[in-house]
């Protein structure tokens, strides 16, 4: 199972310390609250730390509706001065006796692959998929780093990426 620890490029921030006031939003489910509630604290610390700005925090009912809010954010924002540089989406799916769990995870990952294709700003994918809670806690601050941390560290390096600073 791959671990953040093993990826020190990912944990690297240095290069972040430069980057002057980013922009997000973040779209979270109300869904698993108490999983997702962290996820959003450990993205707030990091955007936070680095100066920068959460413009939006919307939750939505699950990860299904990810997308669409994602999407309706961007366009409620898009003709403003202050807008998003980046969208994080985060939710919490974990597997049950139902095929369900196949159908959401399929679907919240294909929209928003499709966001990053059609929006001029990248949507990070903060969804974490679980065979059970613990394995959640493992992914925030265990093991396997956490989660929330490094999805608003892959914003902050994305917004930098397309302010051309490579």
């Amino acid at each position: 199972m791959a671990q953040s620890q093993n990826s020190f490029s990912l944990l690297d921030t240095h290069q972040l310390e430069q980057l002057k006031l980013p922009k997000v939003a973040i779209v979270h489910t109300e869904w698993n609250d108490k999983i997702v509630r962290e996820l959003v604290n450990g993205c707030e610390g990091i955007i936070h730390r680095f100066t920068g700005d959460i413009i939006e925090n919307m939750a939505v009912p699950g990860c299904f509706e990810l997308p669409f809010a994602c999407r309706h954010l961007w366009e409620r924002y898009k003709d403003k001065d202050e807008k998003p540089e980046a969208i994080i989406a985060f939710g919490a799916v974990i597997r049950g006796g139902t095929p369900h769990f196949d159908y959401v995870c399929q679907a919240v990952t294909d929209g928003i692959l499709q966001l990053n294709l059609v929006l001029p700003i990248p949507v990070i994918f903060g969804v974490l998929t679980l065979d059970n809670e613990d394995q959640a806690w493992e992914r925030l601050g265990g093991a396997h780093g956490h989660k929330g941390e490094e999805a608003a560290v892959t914003a902050l390096k994305m917004i930098r990426l397309c302010r051309g600073n490579r």
